[in-house]
């Protein structure tokens, strides 16, 4: 296989003096076996998405290694003497349970120290909404996290916050990539000052316990906390070193933790995605629950930001609720806390995403706050709440099953969540109902709405180019129909415009550019298409709606809405 000449010069500059033996002969091993996997390491740089820089571990500048990692956090430094000049300069550091995490982080502390910052970093693996937490806690500039989320055990990843708690937005974001693509690789101080190095653990994490039971709790009665019988999965991650603790300390007592999945792993052996999106990742845990009868599941991917839940249906089964299902149910319930306590009074909002159910929409007109929406990420909520300071933010969420819960925390943290949602299920059961019940209630009073994602995965090089041909192909020819109904309106996030296709009229749209495409059509459908910014992958959310009369009606109107789903993923040619 012939060496095109652009990865040609990225390889050989990998072996030059600037890197290291290990590296040299990494290079040279994939030459000569996996000229493939070369291309593949070599071909572009690792680029910020919606979550930071996630890749797959290895050598070269597309990959996650002490080089990439070493010209991000240089860069990083770079930009912190310019944006808080003749200031002591502070940040903190957090890991998850990936396989080099640890060194990694250390290797980015030592980066740090070397450019005269002050470091604070976790002393073991801890959770990433810990580290937002600590950011603010310890009066940082800014904050790094070491993860990949659920993504799978090869990969690795890089999260920048700032000094809100919440991650880097616009204009740092741009700031800080450009300075670090002014950067050379032998530009990077390597050479730690360790006396700048601080490692931090306990006291950090009894404050984050104590403020997350401060936002998550309300008023449930205590023999309410002990009647609930609660499963929780930690999926071999961080979150087993804080979530037990906070739901002790909170008072709730009769948890089971699955064993098989307690001690953290970046191999992740029991499941094959650590995703709480999949279905089998909480197999075990509903095996559980089934065992002791259990009232609620809730199970965490590997960094503790994102929670997947399954409760009892109408039938006594345990179901598995979507992202958007557990967060309209911990949005309302937050809602009417609020309004119970007299909280409620004009000047709040909740959160969404352009991505998300439109029913937080719904929720909020009802409440009488305001539902600002995002693009995805949630450190465009994060961002909400910096621009809107004379507001209070109650929560939020978004599809991927991360919700935020009160301003402590300015990134989705499912230590908060998974607390707010056993006071959902613990307040339902002493009143006789059950989570399942509360959220048909939920239908019948603002709109049946019912989601949907379709996920393509496209690896590779090739992989990147059809992906960007589908949304070349859905911008230049857009669909004016779908499913029968007719497309009314386009809204083209890159273009900052919403085409509406009734009067051909074409407005523009007071957000940040993304490259995001959103159908709308007659009967109240939306289909939005969005390629991810940390996994190879397409992703459709496909959103549709009817009324709801009765709860008794439920099982008849979701047969509808899952045929019309069904209906609009093959108009789209999606399956």
């Amino acid at each position: 296989m012939e060496i095109k000449q652009n990865i040609l010069e990225a390889v050989n500059e990998w072996l030059t003096p600037t890197f290291d033996k290990a590296t040299h002969e990494a290079v040279k091993e994939l030459m000569t076996t996996s000229p493939k996997e070369l291309e593949e390491s070599f071909y572009k740089d690792l680029e910020f998405g919606t979550g930071g820089m996630r890749g797959i571990m290895g050598v070269g500048n597309n990959r996650i290694n002490k080089y990439t990692l070493g010209k991000s956090t240089q860069g990083l430094c770079d930009y912190l003497h310019v944006a808080f000049p003749n200031q002591p300069i502070k940040a903190a550091i957090a890991y998850d349970c990936r396989h080099n995490s640890d060194t990694l982080a250390k290797l980015v502390a030592d980066v740090f120290s070397a450019n005269g910052i002050e470091v604070y970093l976790f002393s073991e693996l801890r959770p990433t909404p810990e580290l937002s937490f600590a950011v603010k806690h310890l009066g940082c500039q800014c904050g790094i996290v070491l993860t990949a989320s659920h993504n799978p055990p090869e990969y690795n990843g890089y999260k920048v916050y700032w000094e809100d708690g919440g991650q880097i937005v616009p204009p740092e974001d741009e700031r800080i990539i450009n300075t670090i693509e002014n950067l050379n690789f032998d530009q990077i101080k390597f050479n730690a000052n360790e006396d700048l190095i601080h490692y931090i653990d306990t006291d950090v994490d009894q404050a984050f316990i104590k403020s997350s039971i401060a936002n998550a709790s309300f008023s449930t009665p205590a023999i309410a906390k002990e009647n609930l019988n609660v499963v929780f999965t930690s999926l071999h991650g961080t979150s087993i070193t804080l979530v037990p603790e906070t739901l002790s300390q909170a008072g709730y007592t009769n948890v089971h933790i699955v064993e098989e999945q307690r001690v953290p792993n970046g191999d992740f052996p029991t499941v094959k995605s650590p995703n709480p999106e999949e279905p089998e990742a909480l197999a075990m845990a509903i095996a559980l629950a089934d065992k002791t009868q259990s009232d609620i599941v809730v199970g965490t991917d590997p960094d503790c930001d994102r929670l997947g839940v399954a409760v009892r249906n109408n039938e006594g089964q345990m179901t598995l609720l979507n992202g958007n299902q557990t967060m309209i149910l911990m949005t309302a319930f937050l809602l009417e806390q609020w309004k119970k306590a007299g909280k409620i009074n004009g000047k709040q909002f909740v959160g969404s995403t352009i991505v998300s159910t439109p029913m937080m929409m719904e929720l909020a007109t009802n409440y009488n706050v305001e539902c600002k929406v995002g693009l995805t990420g949630f450190k465009w909520i994060a961002k909400m709440i910096k621009d809107f300071p004379e507001l209070e933010f109650i929560g939020g969420g978004e599809e991927s099953f991360g919700f935020m819960v009160g301003d402590a925390v300015r990134d989705k943290d499912a230590v908060a969540a998974t607390l707010l949602i056993c006071e959902v299920a613990a307040q339902a059961k002493a009143k006789g109902s059950t989570v399942y019940k509360e959220l048909l209630q939920l239908y019948v009073e603002n709109g049946f709405y019912k989601e949907h994602l379709v996920s393509l995965t496209k690896k590779g090089i090739e992989g990147l180019q059809e992906i960007s041909q589908m949304m070349v192909d859905l911008r230049e020819n857009p669909l004016k129909e779908i499913n029968g109904q007719r497309v009314i309106m386009v809204e083209d996030y890159q273009s900052s415009t919403a085409t509406n296709l009734l009067d051909d009229s074409v407005t523009a749209m007071d957000i940040p550019k993304s490259n995001v495409l959103i159908y709308y059509t007659e009967d109240g459908s939306k289909i939005c298409a969005r390629p991810s910014g940390t996994e190879p992958k397409i992703k459709f959310y496909i959103s549709v709606n009817a009324e709801l009369d009765s709860v008794e009606n439920f099982t008849e109107v979701e047969r509808i809405l899952n045929e019309k789903i069904k209906n609009i993923i093959i108009a789209m040619q999606l399956n």
